[in-house]
């Protein structure tokens, strides 16, 4: 089977139909049959003393990646072999990658900041953000729908594609599991500090190729901004908090000269953060669009670099 064939076949299914709301009505969503498990085995699990959290947590995580993982590799070892495999594998991959739906989220962000509509905005930028929508201005909210869209660009899209080319639908039903587990517990608070753990851990190890491939997908997309792209990119994603996401928001900052990252409030946290980028200007209603459009540019790039496997491969 090509692996590269199949994720390319699940980026064009996914462009063309999304998630449809009748199906998620339906049947939901293989993130939300995952979370349901995760918030069960931490209902039982995280409690006691730090060192038990901390075994609890990692067992959590084994538990979630073979519910994950053993299904995905008896169905692919069952496909049948060429392109009927192929397409098969490619509908099962369809929901596991969020082409459509990231930008669906950020242009609905974009679409009233445009027009001057803040409190539309706002309540757009809520969907996607945990910031507190009501302390930002314009250019905050579109500093914070900027940083989402390439963040998530690398957790929603590079990642799973990359881990499905890698180890086809095994792969890719193993990094949405350990994604979405860092997504509920793998927060720096009293409750998952410890539980969570393992779960940030391994969501660092396995973003740590796709972020970086993200950022270059990025730099590349970003036609006369690619040298400030890649110089920005290498200079400050290391100060980012995360050992990832760094890479693409810094590739972005750089390609569309704006500054990224920087102090904001969480509830009655501020987060006291550097700026990547500094010190362009911040992002302006305008430029959220022009990171649209990059954002379509770096996915065009991505899907000529599967054509490209394919070829390479057959």
């Amino acid at each position: 089977m090509s692996l590269a064939a199949m994720m390319l076949l699940a980026l064009a299914l996914d462009l063309a139909l999304g998630w449809p709301d009748r199906l998620y009505a339906r049947i939901g969503h293989p993130v939300t049959w995952m979370g349901r498990l995760i918030e069960a085995l931490e209902a039982r699990l995280n409690h006691g003393s730090r060192t038990r959290r901390l075994r609890s947590g990692a067992l959590t995580c084994a538990l979630c990646v073979a519910a994950a993982g053993l299904p995905a590799l008896a169905v692919q070892l069952a496909l049948p072999s060429g392109w009927v495999g192929v397409m098969l594998g490619a509908v099962l991959a369809w929901p596991l990658v969020a082409l459509r739906s990231m930008h669906a989220h950020v242009a609905a962000v974009a679409r009233p900041l445009v027009a001057g509509d803040v409190a539309g905005a706002r309540r757009a930028v809520a969907m996607i953000v945990g910031r507190d929508p009501a302390l930002l201005d314009a250019a905050g909210i579109a500093r914070a729908a900027t940083e989402s869209l390439a963040e998530n660009t690398s957790d929603g899209i590079v990642a799973p594609v990359f881990w499905g080319v890698v180890a086809g639908l095994p792969g890719i039903a193993v990094y949405k599991a350990i994604n979405t587990m860092d997504s509920m517990i793998g927060h720096r608070d009293s409750r998952f500090e410890a539980f969570g753990k393992a779960a940030a851990r391994l969501d660092d190890a396995v973003n740590w190729i796709p972020a970086r491939l993200t950022g270059l997908l990025f730099a590349l997309a970003s036609g006369p901004g690619l040298r400030r792209a890649l110089h920005v990119m290498g200079r400050d994603a290391g100060a980012h908090r995360s050992p990832n996401a760094g890479w693409p928001e810094g590739a972005m900052a750089g390609a569309l000269n704006i500054r990224l990252s920087g102090p904001r409030r969480y509830g009655d946290r501020i987060a006291d953060e550097p700026w990547l980028n500094a010190p362009a200007p911040d992002p302006s209603p305008r430029d959220l669009s022009r990171a649209l459009a990059l954002y379509r540019r770096a996915m065009g790039g991505m899907a000529l670099l599967l054509m490209a496997l394919i070829v390479a491969w057959s």
